[in-house]
């Protein structure tokens, strides 16, 4: 029998991790084995995600406090689920039910949540796309508010780019801004 590992997640705001290791060293992990990452749901790099997946061998089990931990998506859990069924590895979550891959029952008790998930997520879809259908026919227009070549943050941004005594992430940290942000800017 393969190893037991553990991810858990925590958002920003979240205090500890207190919780969800309990859960994943009771459901057979080693305090070792268990990785960590203290991040938004929807960043795309989780490190210690990363790392947890790729020590995965055939035979181990990943093992969730609960499937909103792993996935920053609903079709990105189910990937990252069937990544692991083709590598070998089952995947176990302690508090949504009988999810257990490693089961006939929990792998399609996965598929229907998966199912479930996917609907769910069309209809949003849908009604967002109603809604800016509706927003729009009343008269109403989304989107960034345009910066003019006259606003403050875009002459600091050309001056300090000019200058060239300061890297492209110094002039970010000291304008509270992102690169693309920051280039945009360069355009205007």
């Amino acid at each position: 029998m393969g190893k037991m590992i553990g991810y858990a997640r925590l958002s920003i705001e979240e205090q500890n991790f207190d919780l969800q290791i309990d859960a994943l060293k009771a459901a057979g992990c080693k305090y070792e084995d268990i990785y960590t990452d203290k991040v938004s749901g929807t960043k795309t790099t989780r490190k210690a995600m990363d790392k947890c997946l790729s020590v995965l061998d055939n035979g181990d089990t990943l093992i969730i406090w609960k499937l909103d931990r792993l996935g920053k998506s609903m079709s990105h859990l189910v990937s990252v689920v069937e990544d692991l069924k083709n590598r070998g590895v089952g995947f176990k979550s302690t508090q949504d039910g009988d999810i257990d891959t490693t089961t006939a029952n929990g792998e399609l008790v996965f598929n229907i949540f998966a199912s479930f998930a996917q609907f769910e997520r069309r209809l949003i879809q849908e009604r967002t796309n109603a809604g800016l259908k509706a927003a729009r026919a009343r008269g109403m227009v989304g989107g960034r508010k345009k910066v003019l070549k006259n606003d403050p943050k875009v002459i600091a941004a050309k001056k300090m780019h000019e200058d060239k005594t300061m890297s492209i992430q110094d002039i970010c940290i000291r304008l509270d801004i992102s690169k693309a942000t920051l280039y945009r800017y360069l355009k205007i």
